[in-house]
């Protein structure tokens, strides 16, 4: 072999590793790359989340409002608390026991917020306050038996 055949060997052999994989360097900046994007997405993913429960929190509130009003027509007074919106602990449904909220609105906890409920027989009111404020939602939420 001569030195030219040599010399183009091995050309040939840098050229082929050259060929076979990523250097570090772009490694590198395909990971930075990712991270950027990351750091826009995560906080606008979380900023739609909250939005979601909050919604979800508004309608939870309408179908209170909805229970509210067939308590009332079946028993003659607005519901006191939420479990007795919710289904029965034993036995028939009853007033400490309507079963017209799914059990987990009227443990009092629901897609991070709180839930209570006061009333008297002749009004109510309810209120909604994330678990977490600025996680779970930025909003707190209220409505009486006039719907405001």
């Amino acid at each position: 072999m001569t030195k030219l055949q040599i010399q183009q060997n091995l050309e040939r052999r840098r050229r082929g590793r050259r060929q076979m994989g990523f250097s570090l360097i772009e490694l590198l900046i395909v990971i930075a790359i990712i991270l950027v994007i990351m750091a826009i997405a995560v906080p606008n993913y979380n900023k739609y989340q909250m939005a979601g429960r909050e919604t979800a929190v508004i309608k939870e509130l309408d179908v209170i409002y909805g229970a509210q009003t067939l308590y009332y027509s079946n028993f003659g007074k607005y519901a006191t608390n939420l479990t007795d919106l919710g289904p029965p602990t034993g036995g028939a449904e009853g007033p400490q026991g309507a079963n017209l909220i799914p059990k987990t609105l009227a443990d009092g906890v629901h897609n991070g917020y709180r839930f209570t409920m006061a009333g008297n027989g002749s009004n109510f009111s309810v209120t909604a306050v994330p678990e977490t404020f600025g996680a779970s939602g930025r909003r707190s939420f209220f409505m009486d038996q006039t719907k405001t």
